[in-house]
């Protein structure tokens, strides 16, 4: 279980890390909108708060303290992932850590997170994402579904 945890982590943070190199540096050299379809955009959005832009002061420390409470996140969820009995629950653990962790290394290489998936349908913008926030929203939908499952004792993090 660890190791698909562990795996599934890291394999989240080589597909962030890699799309937004390209995203970054190749493709929005010149930051522009890509029309890829009628309902999706590439965009480039430099996101310096958390979920959605959340509490993006514009302060120096943002990336800082964001960064830092993302790492603190990721080590009760690897401590949760190391006495984990399930796989689900492991691939689930797997995909936060590594979402976690692609966008503090973002938030270490820029000083902000970068966004560049832009889903609109009538005038109407979602917020821009990265697969960094696919990972993590995915995952933790499936520790939802985890938590739901009664009579499990497996899906606990206890002593």
């Amino acid at each position: 279980m660890i190791r698909q945890g562990f795996s599934t982590a890291a394999l989240i943070v080589l597909l962030d890390q890699l799309s937004k190199y390209w995203v970054v540096h190749h493709l929005m050299s010149t930051p522009q909108v890509i029309e890829v379809t009628p309902f999706f955009n590439i965009v480039m959005v430099w996101n310096r708060g958390a979920s959605f832009g959340l509490f993006s002061s514009g302060s120096e420390w943002n990336p800082i303290i964001l960064g830092g409470l993302a790492i603190v996140v990721s080590l009760f969820l690897t401590i949760w992932l190391i006495k984990s009995k399930s796989r689900y629950l492991s691939l689930a653990l797997g995909l936060v850590i590594g979402g976690a962790l692609g966008n503090v290394i973002d938030r270490v290489i820029y000083r902000a997170v970068a966004d560049f998936l832009d889903f609109h349908v009538a005038g109407y913008h979602w917020p821009s994402f990265n697969v960094a926030d696919i990972a993590i929203t995915l995952g933790v939908v499936m520790l939802l579904f985890d938590g739901l499952k009664t009579g499990r004792r497996d899906n606990k993090l206890s002593p």
